[in-house]
């Protein structure tokens, strides 16, 4: 789950409302029988991302193809079927925590996100960085300077998965120790 508000410099200081409830009030909010267990909810600062299991497929399928055709056909039935009301839960959610929701389902081994925020992000780089990017762009791995630098953040993130989980935990510590200390303001 996310961490608590912090204040940020740049563009990012608008203030967002903590949402560390965020999983709870979900929980309360879904109708019973949309899925398997609690569904896994990711926040940042600008989404809230709700991922459920959906109630396992009964019938035997002659492979793995068609069992994942299968999974993926379920999926999409789910997304139509719950789609009035995964919008008035997401208004009211938006409302409450000031940041979009979007969502997603899994099925045995399928996983489909729908309705996801991509994010604008603006950094400056120096030659050295311009040129990874460009190296990508030019061997096709990228179409473009930022298709380059997403791929390079998710290859990051997935080598670097219990790193950053120490890194957030430690953020996350930080954040508790200065909501215990003195108010200065």
């Amino acid at each position: 789950m996310g961490r608590g508000w912090r204040g940020r410099g740049g563009y990012q200081q608008t203030e967002v409302p903590p949402a560390d409830d965020a999983a709870a009030w979900f929980a309360g909010r879904l109708p019973d029988g949309w899925f398997t267990e609690a569904p896994q909810v990711t926040v940042d600062r600008e989404e809230i991302l709700l991922v459920g299991e959906l109630p396992a497929l009964e019938a035997d399928f002659e492979d793995d193809a068609a069992r994942g055709a299968a999974e993926s056909g379920r999926i999409s039935r789910f997304r139509e079927e719950t789609r009035d009301e995964r919008i008035e839960i997401a208004r009211q959610a938006e409302h409450r925590y000031q940041r979009k929701v979007s969502w997603g389902a899994r099925l045995g081994g399928t996983q489909e996100l729908f309705t996801t925020v991509s994010a604008p992000v603006m950094t400056r780089l120096r030659q050295p960085e311009r040129l990874v990017l460009d190296t990508l762009v030019d061997s096709g791995v990228a179409r473009s300077r930022s298709e380059a630098l997403a791929w390079a953040v998710r290859l990051v993130g997935e080598h670097a998965d219990s790193w950053l989980g120490e890194l957030r935990d430690a953020m996350s510590k930080v954040d508790d120790l200065r909501s215990k200390g003195p108010d200065l303001g």
